[in-house]
């Protein structure tokens, strides 16, 4: 064999090896960013659900006080509850790399869902306000939000365990160690927080 061919060989060896490497680092690097724009998409997505419900509130808040005015503890609590969401409605996706502000916004939303809560209890001491068409609208609204909150919740955490289990594979491992793909926080509800809040009478 002529030592071009020998030369010929080794090259064609070399780029076999370079290309396998690139194939490895690029298709594992695209389908970390892939799966990582899905989880922000999940999120967004629990986002404004949730803010769908903050914008429901002053109107049902509305509706009720017309019936329940003098009720003004249940109106405060609200009022409160919607006050300290605002501070965290419309996070953007970052929010899931740090755990700690991941249980803050839960716990605001949860503290959110049950003054909600309270508030439709209200309700049942007032027919009149029971039979009010704008009310049982709203009330609609409220129970399908709610809902929706409980399925984008659960496609958050499956785009989040796929990710994380993507990340943490061997040898997907070496490129997000390499390039800083860290895992995500799931979305942990408090106990009995993964049911909808019975908004029906």
């Amino acid at each position: 064999m002529s030592k071009g061919a020998k030369i010929g060989i080794v090259l064609a060896c070399v780029l076999v090896v370079v290309g396998g490497i690139y194939k490895f680092f690029a298709g594992n690097y695209n389908t970390m960013v892939s799966l990582e724009e899905t989880v922000s998409s999940a999120w967004s997505q629990v986002d404004n659900q949730y803010q769908r419900r903050m914008d429901l509130i002053p109107n049902l808040v509305s509706t009720v006080k017309g019936y329940a005015a003098h009720e003004s503890q249940v109106f405060t609590d609200i009022a409160e509850a919607r006050s300290k969401a605002g501070g965290v409605v419309n996070v953007d996706s970052s929010i899931v790399d740090d755990p700690q502000k991941l249980a803050e916004y839960q716990k605001v939303q949860n503290q959110l869902g049950a003054s909600l809560q309270r508030l439709l209890a209200v309700t049942e001491n007032y027919p009149a306000l029971k039979a009010n068409e704008n009310f049982l609208a709203l009330q609609n609204e409220l129970e399908g939000t709610e809902n929706r909150i409980a399925v984008e919740r659960k496609r958050f955490n499956d785009a989040v365990q796929t990710y994380n289990s993507f990340i943490r594979k061997f040898p997907a491992n070496i490129v997000a160690n390499m390039n800083g793909f860290e895992k995500k926080s799931y979305f942990t509800a408090e106990a009995g927080a993964n049911q909808a809040p019975k908004v029906e009478f």
